[in-house]
């Protein structure tokens, strides 16, 4: 809600819901109760049972949504909104099979591989969505697994060239493959990650080799990537609420639930957003603010 005070909103006109993991829907009761919304968008049912999650779609979302709009968006949709071009990319395991005005090109990346297995989570189900601002373009994919980059950029990019990428899935190797990363060019990229969710060196690696990367920023500094990984800590919002003395140049291996490790730094405290600033000639300015640092990014000239 800071972030939607900084924003100088008063409402939500739509609210979309990229996939039914509880780490996407858990504070939508909340924000619904400060601020109103207007159209609840989604991908339609729960292919991934969960009591949590079940009880949550028949229930409170039912009822947050009555009092308003629900909307189950398709891939090719477009959601309308002033000023802008959202359309949508991917939905319910779907994707555009039409190439974007400027896309479809031969993605070289896609040479030599054979598409991943399908990914059966509600993670492959996620709404992703392209935003065009005259110049200026962002990708977001929510939780888009690997299989589902492939339908989209291979054998033809059907994206083109982006100047944002909202990083997938947190920063996890499941997702951001190079076929997607590399072929979208994206100058800077945005990744919303956790201290211990995110962040792991193959995803670092996919974004750091990927063709002119200007700028990556981080939701919360990630233990997964140590120093070799990381980025300098002003591009990073969150700290966790015992500032770490160092941080380890290696890499921490991602514990696994059985294994004994200690647990993640907590972050329970004031939460830091990164806001982006754009313009129509596709330039654009990333504030950190934590720290009130920010970069700017000039237009692409070609």
């Amino acid at each position: 809600m800071a972030a939607v005070k900084d924003a100088g909103l008063q409402q939500i006109d739509h609210l979309i819901t990229t996939h039914w993991h509880r780490d996407h829907f858990g504070g939508m009761a909340l924000v619904a109760g400060s601020i109103p919304i207007k159209n609840f968008m989604d991908h339609g049912p729960n292919v991934q049972p969960d009591p949590v999650t079940d009880a949550f779609l028949h229930q409170t979302y039912r009822r947050l949504y009555d009092k308003s709009r629900h909307t189950v968006l398709k891939p090719g949709n477009e959601i309308p909104i002033a000023g802008l071009k959202v359309r949508v990319l991917t939905s319910a395991g779907g994707a555009v099979k039409t190439a974007l005005p400027g896309a479809g090109m031969p993605n070289p990346y896609c040479a030599g591989l054979k598409r991943p297995n399908d990914d059966k989570t509600e993670n492959a189900q996620s709404i992703g969505i392209h935003i065009a601002f005259g110049n200026f373009r962002v990708v977001d994919l929510g939780d888009l697994t690997t299989d589902k980059e492939f339908d989209l950029m291979c054998p033809d990019n059907l994206i083109g060239r982006v100047d944002l990428l909202m990083v997938s899935h947190h920063g996890q190797p499941s997702s951001n493959s190079r076929v997607l990363v590399h072929a979208l060019e994206s100058p800077v990229a945005i990744m919303n990650n956790g201290t211990r969710k995110g962040g792991q060196p193959e995803v670092m690696e996919v974004i750091h080799s990927a063709p002119g990367p200007e700028g990556l920023w981080l939701l919360h500094f990630s233990q997964l990537s140590g120093q070799e990984y990381t980025v300098p800590g002003m591009f990073i919002a969150n700290h966790s609420d015992e500032p770490q003395p160092a941080m380890p140049v290696t890499p921490m291996p991602r514990p696994h639930p059985e294994d004994a490790a200690p647990p993640a730094p907590a972050h329970n405290g004031i939460a830091y957003w990164i806001k982006v600033s754009a313009q129509e000639d596709g330039s654009f300015t990333v504030t950190n603010a934590r720290n009130g640092f920010a970069k700017s990014y000039r237009a692409r000239t070609n």
